[in-house]
């Protein structure tokens, strides 16, 4: 890797500016930025130049909720680390922040071994850690003060699904003054589980067992319920809470009162909410099955408040929730029962195009791309200013941008393991031409250079909000 390089005649945009600069990377890291013709940019050399005109300078995205080779539903996801970061990188994400599972009865310990043991000398990009927490009990709870010191600093909670990952109030209760105590952040999947079991086996038992049946029995006023309630739980704990894909306007509602009172109280929502919506799960032949997941597309009117709740930063992050299955032999486990179709889709290779296409349409700014993707993702999970943006000292996760070049989204071009996109036929303007990594080629003008192994864990210190 050359030890200097030297990015010219970019627009450099972060969360806080924008500005022509020239960016000086030394050892892997941000050594300097100065204005593009100034005599500071002019004096600096460099092993290797890139041309970064009539392109952004934007920092590698940071994608704080996927799910690769994750077992669900008598499967697994279809991306394994190796493909799934490769994939990010090609959409211009350099960070992930994947969960690892505990399963009931077993140590955390013991879950998280095996995710390093997954992710060990397979990633392209860097990567961390939160933890899922199945099983709430005496032994896990000093567990998580251990892996808050090293540096799995989040912790993630199921109101959903009985029986797998499934926690109820009192377990969370439990794990919430924990994490009040030891600095962790709790992630919670707000959706009251007990209730939407009882709406699938009465749909299922009408006969109603077509994928579009699975958005109809996970009710928005259940992810409202349950979003309100685990805030609830964390005001008696004293504990922060951080809402994972939010979908639903009345969910956006709660976190908003939430934060009107001052409660540190946090919601992050994914592309699939923001540009697909129930239209898509009620598509013919069983097509609806590509986009089932939990929590469920809505209809389209709730999109309006999610990209409301984002100016307004009653949301604050976008991931992807990628968790990638094959329509062939994955999907189609649940024909002729909606309840048994692996719930996940995939687009962590999508997210940044995406929302770039979300500046060109109004929706937010320029600034608030890359604050949303890249800047409070990080600040969130304690990686800024490692990650997450431009500045000296930064780690070089540095991509160039075209912001004019077109691109039609399909499978057919896509580098994420999985046989369909979820936005198959997409136009959209804008995307990622080449990517560092740590001042490392991954992306080089469109010609993957990047390779199985240069992707480092990371360890994480508490949320930067708190």
């Amino acid at each position: 890797m050359p030890h200097r390089t030297l990015i010219t005649g970019g627009l450099v945009v972060t969360a806080a500016d924008e500005l022509h600069a020239d960016v000086l990377i030394e050892d892997g890291r941000i050594a300097a930025l100065a204005a593009h013709g100034s005599a500071a940019a002019a004096a600096w050399t460099a092993d290797r130049t890139i041309d970064a005109s009539g392109k952004y300078v934007i920092p590698g995205g940071v994608d704080v909720h996927t799910h690769m080779e994750l077992p669900f539903g008598g499967t697994a996801a279809s991306d394994t680390f190796e493909t799934g970061t490769r994939a990010a990188a090609w959409g211009g994400t350099t960070t992930i922040v994947d969960f690892a599972v505990q399963s009931v009865g077993r140590s955390l310990r013991e879950g998280l071994d095996t995710w390093y043991a997954k992710a060990d000398g397979n990633c392209a990009v860097d990567y961390a850690f939160h933890m899922i927490l199945s099983d709430v009990n005496e032994g896990t709870l000093k567990e998580m003060d251990l892996l808050v010191e090293e540096g799995i600093t989040s912790f993630k909670l199921f109101m959903a699904y009985p029986g797998v990952f499934y926690s109820d109030d009192g377990r969370i209760l439990r794990a919430m003054q924990r994490s009040a105590h030891n600095g962790g952040l709790i992630m919670m999947h707000a959706e009251n589980g007990i209730a939407i079991d009882v709406l699938v086996e009465q749909a299922l038992a009408r006969g109603e067992t077509d994928p579009r049946h699975h958005g109809e029995v996970r009710k928005v006023l259940l992810e409202a319920e349950a979003t309100h309630r685990a805030i609830q739980l964390a005001r008696v704990a004293g504990s922060p809470l951080y809402v994972v894909h939010v979908s639903a306007e009345e969910a956006v509602a709660e976190l908003a009162a939430a934060r009107d009172k001052g409660l540190p109280v946090f919601g992050e929502t994914c592309p699939q909410y923001l540009f697909l919506s129930t239209d898509n799960l009620e598509e013919p032949d069983f097509q609806g099955a590509k986009y089932v997941c939990s929590t469920p597309l809505r209809p389209r009117e709730h999109q309006a408040a999610l990209w409301r709740g984002l100016r307004t930063n009653d949301l604050q992050v976008v991931s992807t929730d990628h968790c990638p299955f094959c329509f062939r032999g994955q999907k189609e486990l649940g024909r002729g029962d909606f309840s048994k179709i692996p719930n996940g889709l995939p687009g962590v290779e999508n997210r940044m195009d995406l929302l770039h296409q979300a500046v060109l349409d109004g929706h937010i700014s320029r600034r608030r791309w890359i604050e949303i993707a890249c800047a409070t993702p990080a600040r969130m999970f304690g990686l800024y200013p490692k990650k997450g943006t431009i500045a000296p000292g930064s780690d070089a996760d540095v991509v160039l941008y075209d912001p004019h070049a077109e691109q039609v989204i399909s499978a057919e071009t896509h580098h994420m393991n999985v046989d369909y996109s979820a936005y198959e036929g997409r136009r959209i303007t804008g995307r990622v031409d080449t990517v560092l990594s740590r001042g490392e080629l991954v992306v080089d003008r469109r010609e993957y250079t990047g390779r199985a192994g240069h992707g480092a864990f990371v360890a994480r210190s508490t949320c930067q909000y708190l």
